[in-house]
């Protein structure tokens, strides 16, 4: 599996709100800005996550986004799904009659399965303090660009 810039842009999104204090909401050009991401395709990325119950719009001039729950009850696979993004690890296949075939496809789903698994496990919060042990780790500053 490989994470599309969609799904590496939604991770972005949600980390850069996940750093705002208080819950605060943040405009999708602040966000743009701060990851280096074109903001009419962030637009389009926070409406789908909007959609999926991940983050909140606020209108107003103070308005903007922010998470909907906290980064620790938001996974990395809601993330993905929210935006479309697929783990198949296999095209739709059906094996054919020799015993290896049907060894091989059981192989990958259950691997499929244990990504999955592991995609859902893993939270907004996890990656958070991932992120930022690595910065630690490298020197960098208390900026967070993902």
């Amino acid at each position: 599996m490989k994470l599309t810039t969609k799904g590496h842009y939604s991770v972005k999104a949600l980390l850069d709100l996940a750093l705002q204090p208080n819950s605060q909401p943040t405009s999708v050009r602040a966000i743009a800005l701060r990851q280096d991401l074109p903001a009419p395709y962030l637009e389009k990325l926070l409406i789908e996550l909007r959609r999926a119950g991940l983050v909140e719009s606020i209108r107003g001039a103070q308005g903007g986004y922010r998470l909907a729950r906290s980064p620790a009850q938001i996974s990395l696979g809601q993330i993905l799904e929210a935006v479309g993004e697929t783990i198949e690890p296999l095209a739709r296949h059906t094996p054919a009659d020799q015993a290896e075939d049907w060894v091989t496809l059981t192989l990958w789903r259950q691997l499929h399965e244990k990504l999955r698994e592991a995609l859902y496990s893993i939270t907004l919060a996890e990656l958070y303090y991932d992120a930022r042990s690595w910065q630690a780790a490298q020197g960098e500053s208390t900026s967070f660009i993902i």
